[in-house]
């Protein structure tokens, strides 16, 4: 059973249960070479079912507590996984920040869904958990997601030489954000913003 489920125009974004790990499992593996230049090096078993599942408890947990939220991008009519929005590493006190990561599915580049996908959960952080930023870097070749970004409105704030090993190799990465414009009265609790 889903733990939370945010509806999009086109899709719904879903924090999944342990018990969905074929969902992710069959969307890993059907887009292993479309995201491999996107993605680290896994293990051979990293995407079965089985190891999947045991990251979703661990997400769950992370969801549950206030430090991540993974969403999962799914088709409204056939409820296949077609993608992923991560907002992970979240930091309350004085930061009240987060990363973004993201993935779409080969078959529904194109369609404006990421766009639609980033927009919804990023309300869902803004609104819901309150935060007041959220970072987003991406490869520099990565000509998609600096589009996807920019028309979200999040702003370069600089670039970082072999910031993370991806596709096996050290790569650099431009640095992104998006700050929270709304009701920001540079205020905090030591869990969530005042409203």
């Amino acid at each position: 059973m889903t733990l939370l489920v945010v509806p999009c125009q086109h899709l719904n974004l879903a924090v999944l249960s342990p018990d969905q790990a074929q969902l992710e499992s069959d969307f890993q593996l059907s887009n292993l070479a479309h995201l491999a230049p996107w993605s680290p090096q896994r293990p051979d078993d990293y995407y079965t079912p089985e190891q999947v599942r045991l990251r979703l408890e661990q997400q769950a947990t992370a969801f549950e507590t206030g430090n991540a939220v993974h969403f999962a991008m799914l088709d409204p009519v056939s409820g296949k996984m077609i993608g992923t929005c991560n907002f992970t590493g979240i930091i309350r006190g004085a930061f009240q920040a987060c990363f973004l990561g993201y993935a779409l599915a080969e078959s529904h580049q194109g369609r404006g869904l990421m766009h639609e996908a980033l927009e919804t959960g990023i309300g869902y952080m803004f609104d819901e958990l309150k935060l007041h930023r959220i970072m987003a870097n991406y490869l520099p070749e990565n000509a998609r997601s600096a589009r996807v970004l920019e028309r979200l409105g999040f702003e370069r704030e600089g670039f970082a030489k072999a910031y993370l090993n991806i596709a096996g190799k050290w790569q650099d990465h431009v640095l992104t954000a998006l700050v929270n414009a709304k009701g920001d009265d540079g205020g905090f609790a030591e869990g969530m913003c005042r409203k």
